[in-house]
């Protein structure tokens, strides 16, 4: 029996090769047998002290700069303090100017000591989450994914993508919200073969470059605490401009300060009467009375969608200064500098730069700086000017992070599963086809080979309770799921074709909806058999004890009927089923039908489960002896009969 509950075990299944095809990828474990790399476990202890040493040393010297800030404010206040009292002469005035500039030098630089712990606790953070990912520690991950969550998905809510103890759960390290939403949108949806293939190529290579990877989602996090969402940036940078009504204020605000201060200067020299300067400042106070509306519309937009985009400057350095091997890793890069222009990052401190004019309207000097000299509005055309030569291609940058973010994730499972396999596509299909198979989000799974070797195979697996049948189907369509998102996959041999999953293992009722257990088992299989007839039969189906909610009889009857309607599109997939009569389906001829089951034993009073898939229909049930067990006294018929 495998230690522990059902919900930590894991499974694969049976015999056989697909045909000879195309193999579009060396089907070899993660590891190369040419060079032993320190084990994840290692890695990440070694690299969380380091963070934990670093952090300790500045908080060492944080501490200096604390005493320094006090002994120099101390300074400043003393010496002002004895200059009042008459105790010193009016020229230590400058010692305590000077004194109090010390205090801002310090200050600036206790913050950029502020900013180095902040980054080491977030290393330290990110090596911690990496060994609970070895373990069962990443059961505790507070972002599950739930928001992607559809009851009606044909796949997600039977394997476990999202939510508690999922895919994602597992896989996600992302730090902006749009590369969130591309890690489940890989999970959520099977990608062709070029893709996976591209895919796997860019996460082999990002697989060993632990200190790119977590340096990526570092500057991200530090640049947002909060998991930042592009898209209203985004929104901003592509609604077009703003400004147009008030085109004319741009050259005015140029002209009009000038010529309010050479009237001013004029004035000083008698030229012009000095009263002439005060119809400037009223011309010039006009123009921002006028042009306060537009740019107020403008500023909140800003506001809205920045969300602390100025600081993303730091990312998109750190992409650009990377060097690239794989052709997907320098498409994404080369889309951050176009031709003859500056790079990505140069764009975003422009952004920096100029939005911090924009945020000068906190100061408590800005009302007279505005009016002297029209301050925003120069600030906001400068930004639209900003926004009309790089608001079309800010979609495009943060589509590249986005997707970098998701192959890190799917990187960082392959450096920390190094028994996983990177699967190979074959030519033909469909077809699935596994050696040692496992289910991903267990840690301790029972290895079975799995063969679905073409069109119209199906497993039909038998069993008693709790033997794995349901976990196993899991472990196919989770690997399935992993493989065609480009991740590895747990096995020691992993070959399928790009196809669609589809599952009925967790229909429910609703009372809400007035729909009962069995015709929500119903409207589910017509979606399985409607969705299959689309994609042409290039189909995984995966079934759970269909159909319960009716008679044998009937149950029987239907049953077969759903797999032979569903085997006639061409689609390969597995079935569990308590009802052995449905066994005969392996006799028709033509079929392509397997029967497999899995078995149980009693040993010292108790069940006993080896998870091992084996061929043929089971010959033993427990139905009653798990009802024993559990304390609940029943008798079985036929025992009694035999016992007389």
């Amino acid at each position: 029996m495998l230690a522990g509950p059902p919900s930590t075990r894991r499974h694969a299944f049976a015999p056989a090769a697909c045909p000879e095809r195309r193999v579009t990828a060396a089907c070899v474990p993660i590891v190369s047998a040419t060079a032993e790399p320190p084990s994840p476990h290692r890695t990440y202890t070694e690299r969380r002290a380091a963070a934990q040493a670093e952090l300790t040393a500045l908080d060492r010297v944080s501490a200096r700069y604390a005493n320094l800030r006090t002994l120099a404010f101390l300074a400043a206040a003393g010496v002002a303090g004895f200059v009042l009292a008459g105790r010193l002469p009016k020229v230590w005035w400058w010692a305590s100017a000077a004194a109090l500039v010390l205090y801002g030098v310090l200050a600036v630089l206790h913050h950029q000591v502020f900013r180095r712990e902040a980054r080491a606790k977030l290393y330290v953070t990110l090596n911690e989450r990496g060994l609970a990912r070895l373990g069962p520690g990443w059961h505790d991950f507070t972002e599950r994914g739930e928001r992607f969550l559809s009851p009606g998905h044909l796949y997600t809510p039977d394997l476990d993508v999202f939510g508690q103890g999922s895919l994602f759960q597992l896989l996600n390290e992302t730090a902006t919200r749009a590369g969130e939403e591309r890690l489940a949108a890989w999970l959520s949806a099977p990608a062709s073969a070029q893709e996976v293939e591209a895919r796997q190529g860019a996460a082999r290579e990002l697989a060993p470059n632990l200190d790119f990877r977590q340096d990526l989602c570092v500057d991200a996090r530090d640049a947002s605490r909060e998991k930042a969402d592009p898209a209203l940036f985004i929104q901003w940078a592509e609604s077009g401009p703003q400004l147009n009504a008030i085109r004319w204020a741009r050259p005015v605000a140029v002209v009009l300060p000038l010529v309010t201060l050479a009237v001013y200067v004029l004035g000083k020299f008698e030229v012009l009467p000095e009263s002439a300067f005060w119809v400037g400042l009223a011309a010039q106070l006009g123009v921002a009375v006028i042009t306060r509306r537009p740019l107020k519309v403008m500023d909140e937009g800003v506001e809205v969608g920045e969300r602390g985009f100025v600081r993303y400057a730091p990312i998109f350095e750190r992409v650009e200064a990377q060097r690239f091997e794989h052709p997907r890793l320098k498409t994404l890069q080369s889309g951050l500098q176009q031709p003859g222009q500056p790079p990505v990052s140069e764009h975003f401190k422009r952004f920096s730069r100029l939005f911090s004019f924009i945020e000068f309207k906190r100061h408590q000097f800005h009302p007279l700086i505005h009016w002297l000299t029209l301050w925003d509005i120069h600030a906001h055309f400068a930004l639209e000017r900003w926004r009309e030569a790089h608001g079309k291609q800010l979609r495009q940058w943060f589509e590249a992070l986005a997707e970098l973010e998701a192959l890190s994730c799917v990187a960082g499972l392959a450096h920390d599963r190094p028994d996983f396999t990177w699967p190979v596509l074959a030519a033909n299909g469909p077809c699935v086809e596994a050696t040692a198979l496992g289910h991903p989000l267990l840690d301790a799974p029972v290895p079975n080979d799995v063969s679905l070797p073409g069109p119209r195979h199906a497993l039909l697996i038998t069993g008693s309770n709790m033997s794995g049948k349901t976990t196993l189907m899991r472990a196919v369509g989770a690997n399935v799921v992993l493989a065609l998102a480009g991740a590895p996959v747990s096995a020691k041999h992993f070959r399928l074709t790009p196809l669609q999953t589809l599952t009925s293992m967790r229909v429910k009722d609703s009372l809400e909806r007035g729909v009962s257990y069995f015709y929500a088992e119903v409207q589910r299989i017509k979606a399985v058999l409607d969705a299959a007839q689309a994609a042409r039969g290039q189909v995984l189906f995966l079934l759970d004890e269909i159909l319960l909610g009716t008679n044998t009889r009937e149950r029987q009857i239907a049953s077969r009927e759903v797999l032979r309607l569903l085997l006639g599109t061409g689609a390969i997939g597995a079935v569990t089923t308590h009802d052995l009569s449905l066994a005969v389906l392996a006799d028709e001829p033509g079929a392509h039908v397997v029967n497999v089951h899995f078995r149980d034993h009693l040993e010292a009073g108790k069940m006993m489960f080896d998870y091992k898939l084996r061929q043929g229909v089971v010959d033993t049930t427990n139905a009653l002896r798990v009802l024993r067990l559990a304390g609940v006294p029943v008798d079985d018929p036929d025992e009694a009969t035999a016992a007389r």
